[in-house]
């Protein structure tokens, strides 16, 4: 089984060194100067952008519509990068079938036009397609496009929510830090990807399949090494060293995360960004990005292996025997502190996991965003109820719709204030969670 998957990546490889594509970002940008090269009023019927004959060129031909012809143009776009590179989307020279315009006017053209909301406004592929997708009344569109943001946030959420549960359920101990795991992940997914940049790949997959890989790995062998040699050893006391030694370990990790990083953040371009139209609300077109998808698949696909795996495995019925009841689990054989370490790595893998994943939508994750991402989970684990997987991946999803609703409607500052005041209001009304008892008494795993 593991050698099919293996020849299966190493085909996907394969096909995405030899594959050479239109990046969305650069069709984006090379349709939005259509308009300016053309007479106010015209409507404009494009084809499918194309590479152009150069080097990181993008070539679009279209026809323009006046009131007193039709026109057949073209014009190619040629940028300063391809790809993960850092000038993927700095248009620097704009050729029509009248000539090349000059290095001024594609300055002057990208400064003070391209970069604007009347330029995103004016694109022709998105007044096009929101011709062609279904109406929807305004405000059930404006809902759908909040619900459709919030999807990649419940991914990450969820899985670092299902991290705590997973700990919790096992010892009946909060463990602080996995935000700081999560941050680990992100910043090796992307040390990977600039690894593959440099080292020549053209399409992301390669840089995306290879940072998920070592972001995953990363994250589980680090905590395989700090659930063995800083936490299992306090598993027998009983007072709080646990959650002190935790929010010690977040804090070196995050220095230390600080330290190989710099002062300055590392960051990824988008990728896998072209805006597929789903619905509309006359002028208002509702989007969703290929890679949101992917992460929210990414993110339910991970979901799903692991209630199955802690549902159809040996390792998943000592997990459940033990969290029922250590003494019998022990007179049956499972050992307690592998178990532990184990069921560690597997969380911080997935908190990894997590990381990559932010790397993936949004492009990166700094060195100090570790506690906030953490203590955000931490209430989705709450919410959904400590203690219980699925209640935890159900926990992220409220918290991302609540987080989604709250930005559509009132002031985004106040956001997280909300989040925190949810968990206040669920400590109060339902202390065991969505998926726990209504009062804190001891309930089945």
């Amino acid at each position: 089984m593991l050698r099919r998957v293996l020849l299966f990546l190493a085909a996907c490889l394969a096909l995405a060194g030899c594959g050479r594509g239109v990046d969305a970002e650069q069709a984006r940008i090379c349709r939005q100067a259509i308009p300016a090269l053309n007479a106010d009023g015209a409507n404009f019927r494009l084809s499918e952008p194309r590479p152009g004959p150069g080097r990181n060129e993008v070539l679009i031909h279209y026809e323009v519509d006046t009131p007193r012809s039709t026109r057949r143009r073209a014009i190619t776009c040629r940028f300063a990068g391809a790809g993960f590179a850092a000038g993927k989307a700095r248009l620097v020279g704009i050729t029509t079938e009248r000539g090349a315009l000059n290095d001024a006017s594609v300055y002057f053209l990208q400064r003070f036009y391209l970069e604007t909301p009347e330029a995103a406004a004016a694109d022709p592929e998105r007044r096009a397609a929101s011709a062609r997708v279904l109406q929807l009344p305004s405000p059930l569109a404006y809902a759908l496009q909040q619900a459709l943001a919030a999807l990649p946030m419940a991914a990450i959420y969820g899985l670092l929510a299902a991290s705590y549960a997973l700990i919790f359920g096992l010892v009946r101990r909060i463990m602080l830090g996995f935000g700081e795991f999560a941050v680990l992940g992100g910043m090796a997914a992307t040390l990977t990807i600039a690894l593959s940049v440099a080292g020549g790949a053209v399409t992301p997959l390669p840089g995306l399949l290879s940072g998920l890989v070592v972001a995953v790995t990363a994250g589980a062998l680090h905590g395989l090494v700090a659930g063995r040699l800083a936490v299992a050893p306090l598993l027998r006391l009983k007072g709080q060293q646990i959650v002190i030694v935790t929010v010690g370990l977040s804090i070196a990790l995050a220095e230390y995360l600080r330290l190989a990083q710099g002062e300055s953040g590392r960051w990824v371009p988008p990728v896998w960004n072209a805006t597929l139209g789903i619905a509309g609300a006359r002028d208002f077109l509702v989007t969703v990005t290929p890679m949101s998808l992917l992460v929210t698949a990414t993110g339910a696909l991970a979901a799903g292996l692991l209630m199955l795996l802690l549902a159809r495995t040996r390792f998943g019925r000592a997990w459940r025997a033990y969290a029922d009841d250590p003494v019998a689990a022990a007179l049956f054989g499972i050992d307690g502190r592998v178990l532990f370490s184990i069921t560690f790595a597997l969380a911080t893998g997935l908190a990894a996991l997590a990381g990559f994943l932010m790397v993936a939508q949004y492009g990166g994750v700094g060195f100090s965003g570790g506690l906030a991402l953490g203590l955000k989970a931490l209430v989705a684990a709450v919410v959904g109820g400590i203690g219980s997987v699925a209640g935890a991946l159900a926990g992220g999803l409220v918290i991302a719709a609540v987080e989604a609703a709250w930005s559509a409607a009132l002031p985004i500052e106040l956001r997280d204030i909300a989040v925190y005041c949810l968990l206040v209001l669920f400590l109060v009304l339902r202390p065991g969670g969505l998926f726990g008892e209504r009062h804190l008494v001891p309930r089945e795993i």
